[in-house]
Parts: C-alpha cells; structure tokens; sequence
C-alpha cells in the first residue's frame, strides 16, 4: 500500500533539517606534535650523525617540510635542510639558533628554551622512523580530510555540465593521496647509477630470464621481455584472426598459471561466453561440440578440472555494453584498489565511447580513447593490452605483412602504444592436421593448425621482427610454433619453424 500524507499532518511531518553536532564543529586536523618534535629531536640528538638522520627524513616526508602540522617545527626543519644542502657547518642547537636569530626567527620558533627542548624529549635516535611513521599517517588523514571537503564544496556547487567527467575527476583526487605514499623527490645522479647497477644485477641472476609478467609465449616473451608496468600493449589484427583467443590465452596464463589478478574489459562478448571460451580452451576441448552436447564421459573430468582452475583464478571481467573512457578508468581504479590487479585487457579499442560523440571527427574521439588509456596504464603503473581493428586494406593485399599505418581510424595508437603486435595468417593456404593436446595420448584426435604470426611492428625497450605462432581454431587456442605438436610432419615444422635457416 501506498503511505500519504494528508493536507492536515503535513505540517508536523516537514523535513528536519539536519543539526551539526557540536563536537564535530572547527575540529582540528589530525596531527601529532609530539612526534613532530621528536623527529627533529632525534636529528639534533647526536650532531654528528645530523646529515644522515636528515637525509632519512626527507626521503621519508611525502611533502616535504608540509608533513609538518606545527608551522614553528616546520620553520626549523626548512632551515635544518637549507643547511643540510649547502654543508656549510655543522646541524647542532647552537648553529641553528644563530640562523635564525639573522633571520629574526627565533621568537616566532619560540625561543631558545623550545629549540633545547627538542633533544630532550627523545630517548633515542634509533626511533626516528617510528615518529615519521605517525607524522606521515597524520599528514595523509589531513589531506583525506582536505580532498572531501573540497569535493564536497564542487558537489554543492556543481551546474550540471558533465557528470561521468566530475565523478572520474573526484575518484583521481582520491586515488591522488594514496600515491602520495609513495612519492618521492628527483634523486641526485648518483643515487639513479645505484639503481641502475641494481636492476643489471638482478638482470645477470635471471640468466635470461623474463623481467616482466609473461605471457606464456617463449619467443614473444624474449622478443619484448614480458609484459611491464606503464605499458600500452596494442594487438590488431582483422575480425576472425584470433585476437580475442590471444589476449584470453595471456589472461589465463597470468591469472592461472602465475597467479596475478587480471582486469578483462569486454567490450565484444558477454563474460558468460568468455568464461566458456576460456574452459573449453583450458580443457582443449572442441567448443562446437561443448555447444552441441556431444560430450563423452572421459570429457567430463577435463571440464572439471578447467572449471575449478577457472573458478579459483584472479579474473575480473566487465562486460559492460558502450563503456566510454572516463567509466572505463573508474572502474579499473577500482579494481586495482580493490584487488590489485596486476594487467588489464580493453576488448577492443574502437568500441569504446567517446566522451564526447563527434561523428565527423571519429579519429579525435580514437585518439582521446587511446590518450586515456596510456594514462591508465601510467596512473596505476600496470600494463594494459588493448585490442584493435585493423584497416580493410590489409585483406586486399594478402602478399604484404600489416604494418602500423594499418591501424583503423587513428595514427595516435602509433605514439601512444609501447608496443605494436599485428596478427596476420603466415600462409593462409597451407594447413596442417595436429593433435589436439601435447599429452592427449586417449584420444587420438586431430584438428587444424594455422600458422599465424604477430608483426612486432613497434617496440620501445626491443627489436621488432615477428613472432610465430599456432592458433588451434576448434579449440581457440594459440601456442608457440615450436610446441604445437610433437606428431606433426617433418614437411611443415620444416617450413614454419621460427629457427629454420638462422644459421
């Protein structure tokens, strides 16, 4: 039933208005003073190791002297690293205090007897990071507490423009003071040799091995060294080509086999199909005939086993229909603060929507597309694969590798992808039969292999040149040319073997 309310008892049901408690009006911000001065005490403790109890403080404060709640300790940490940078004298009670009586500070810091008070408030040096721990927790509540208030204000004040373009604009303000965490300042050259001597160490203990998240495809993975953080990774091709089987393969590889949580973007399919998809390729099962029914018992324990390795796995599939780009980055922050996510794969490029519609301009709409795609992938320094079309062209000229002027509807995805992977059939004409697994050793039954290769056509950190596959149709699924099948003939190994004639 219905409630109304009459004409009479409308009065006395008006809306309350909400009265703010009391003890919750001109707070002040979070901060901790003490530890505020206990930091500085623990660097004016012992003067001769001042510098490098300095130098452990500014790497630690994410803002620099603003971590500081109290203006008079940031006054006194400012000069501290004033002094600290020209290493004209020693950092000590009394060198201080002179500076700042030239400066006519030293009232305003509250004296001499507040300067001696700093050392004599900490028991020892060594706890320094446990107060720059509190200090730091204190600044990000601060600039929590600033952020809402501001957005609050813009929501009060908000005309109507845009309401997809203000929402992802308040989620990166947010998601602005969690990266302050780990923020730091531009590192002296010497500090960047160290770094760099660091990561050709840790290069000469792989032995080879891959730096980035691996795609569970040998030459590929040696051609570009896996997948790595902040990169755009585009794969064309023309509809029918694989594209999708590709990208699943290396969502199951890293989702599955490495264990790493992976965000899918399925702008194409249902994630119902995708997940089938997935088993049935898992399972290396004929789709058509999981579709149809004509299933054997010995099937079913091969399902199984894919299913659960499916259920257990870290993917996360959005199969929202017409996603533009701001709702697109919105929701991989989420995902990505929520679970992590290691990778992320947009099905496919051009059916995303743009912000704004221009039917006369539909390159500009791809070109903003592709733009806020790289910057996802800088933003939450994970690499993204991003599927796309390539133009007609490339099937009215079947003698030629697609190159990356091929790329439908924008030249910007050449700038703004790291790397540039185009499918194209190696020899569409030729065809062999291979068994359906490596170990299916009960079966028995064979299924057609197609030779298919990816043109590294742009590689930033690589060489460039082509990768060769097998993509197993029935079963959509791609594997190195060199492991499809340990029974196929001498003649076709002979003639796509990725090494044959190398020497």
């Amino acid at each position: 039933m219905i409630a109304t309310v009459s004409d009479q008892s409308y009065p006395s049901n008006r809306r309350r208005t909400n009265v703010a408690d009391p003890l919750k009006v001109d707070r002040l911000p979070p901060h901790a003073i003490e530890a505020e001065q206990g930091v500085l005490g623990c660097i004016l403790i012992d003067p001769t190791r001042a510098g490098e109890k300095l130098g452990e403080t500014i790497d630690a404060l994410p803002a620099g002297s603003k971590t500081f709640y109290d203006l008079r300790l940031r006054t006194i940490y400012e000069l501290m690293v004033e002094m600290w940078q020209k290493k004209e004298q020693t950092i000590d009670l009394i060198t201080i205090q002179q500076r700042l009586k030239d400066r006519q500070q030293i009232e305003a810091v509250g004296g001499l007897p507040y300067l001696a008070s700093l050392p004599d408030a900490v028991p020892s040096a060594s706890n320094i990071d446990y107060y720059l721990a509190i200090i730091r927790e204190k600044f990000l509540l601060r600039q929590m507490v600033q952020v809402c208030t501001e957005i609050v204000g813009r929501v009060y004040e908000w005309e109507g423009d845009d309401l997809n373009q203000f929402m992802d604009q308040v989620e990166k303000d947010i998601l602005a003071i969690n990266t302050v965490r780990s923020s730091h300042t531009t590192a002296p050259i010497k500090e960047l040799v160290r770094s760099a001597i660091r990561t050709i160490e840790e290069m000469h203990e792989r032995k080879g091995a891959i730096g980035g998240i691996p795609t569970g495809f040998i030459d590929y993975d040696k051609m570009t060294d896996g997948l790595h953080p902040a990169e755009m990774i585009v794969v064309a091709g023309r509809p029918s080509t694989g594209k999708s089987s590709l990208a699943m393969n290396i969502v199951e590889h890293v989702a599955i086999d490495q264990k790493l949580p992976v965000g899918v973007f399925s702008l194409e399919m249902t994630a119902e199909s995708l997940v089938l998809r997935g088993i049935s390729s898992r399972a290396r099962m004929n789709l058509r005939n999981i579709r149809e029914g004509f299933l054997a018992e010995r099937d079913f324990p091969k399902l199984t086993n894919a299913a659960g390795k499916y259920a257990s796995a870290p993917i996360y599939i959005d199969d929202t229909p017409g996603l533009n780009i701001l709702q697109m980055r919105a929701k991989a922050r989420r995902l990505w603060q929520q679970y992590g996510v290691k990778l992320f794969v947009v099905d496919y490029l051009q059916l995303v929507s743009a912000i704004s519609p221009n039917a006369r301009n539909r390159e500009r709409e791809v070109a903003d597309i592709s733009y806020g795609i790289k910057n996802l992938a800088k933003e939450l320094r994970v690499p993204v694969i991003v599927l796309s079309q390539l133009n007609r062209e490339v099937d009215k000229n079947k003698g030629r590798k697609p190159r990356m002027s091929d790329l439908r509807e924008s030249g910007a995805v050449e700038q703004d992808a790291d790397i540039i992977g185009l499918l194209y059939k190696a020899d569409p004409e030729n065809r062999r039969k291979a068994l359906v697994g490596e170990d299916d050793d009960d079966s028995g039954r064979q299924q057609e292999a197609i030779p298919v290769n990816i043109n590294i056509d742009k590689n930033r950190n690589g060489p460039t040149g082509d990768v060769h596959l097998t993509f197993l149709k029935s079963i959509t699924r791609f594997e190195s040319a060199a492991r499809v099948s340990p029974t196929m003939t001498f003649e076709w190994c002979k003639a796509h073997n990725p090494m044959e004639g190398a020497a």
